[in-house]
């Protein structure tokens, strides 16, 4: 065969793979400006509104309490709505798995704290809270190199019970109905303590897988 012979099938042959992978669908780059991390920021942006209604007239004024209970429950149902577009459209990003936990930890950590300062919530509850969510967050910067941890259902769950309990304690709920806010808050520290014991131990295990495959990369 002649060097033009083989040079003319060497062209056929990288035009012929340049068409196959023109092919092959390339992942689609998810713009970390979405609408579910757009929702993400507007939870942290009510968070400072809440704390000024939930203060108004001394944390005792009923107009007041009930726009903090609005603003809350608002702030609340946004968690639900950005996931769920998330992963319905295609728009999780690493931003959004980080912001969205930091969000939910800004939001629930203000109502706690707001409610022991109130004198509302007994400050060893809003401490042991703080102390599980401060950890958690510091150990997802701690093995970011190494891959991002997303939230567990396990997570999920005590994100949801500490709302139910948070919103129970908001409300001017009636004397027969107080006894609510205990179950409800109990359950809630109860999760957020065995969540966060599981989320040292996966938090370890990719921080060792991750340099594992860094010291057997070339």
């Amino acid at each position: 065969m002649s060097t033009a012979a083989s040079e003319g099938h060497g062209d056929a042959v990288s035009r012929d793979e340049q068409a196959r992978l023109r092919q092959v669908p390339q992942p689609r780059k998810v713009p970390v400006l979405n609408i579910a991390n757009a929702l993400t920021m507007i939870r942290l942006a009510l968070v400072p509104f809440f704390l000024l209604a939930l203060f108004a007239g001394g944390g005792s004024d009923l107009f007041w309490r009930l726009v903090a209970v609005m603003l809350f429950t608002v702030a609340s149902v946004t968690d639900r709505i950005d996931g769920d577009l998330a992963r319905r459209h295609g728009l999780v990003t690493d931003f959004g798995k980080i912001a969205d936990p930091i969000a939910d930890k800004a939001l629930t950590g203000s109502a706690l704290i707001g409610l022991s300062i109130l004198g509302e919530l007994d400050w060893w509850i809003t401490v042991a809270i703080a102390v599980r969510e401060a950890t958690v967050t510091l150990l997802r910067f701690w093995v970011i190199r190494y891959g991002v941890i997303p939230a567990s259902r396990g997570g999920k769950a005590k994100t949801l019970l500490q709302i139910i309990a948070i919103g129970c304690y908001l409300l001017p709920l009636p004397h027969v109905l107080v006894a609510a806010r205990w179950i409800t808050m109990g359950a809630a520290v109860v999760v957020t303590v065995g969540t966060g014991m599981d989320y040292v131990a996966r938090a370890i295990r990719v921080r060792a897988r991750g340099r594992r495959a860094a010291d057997e990369a070339p």
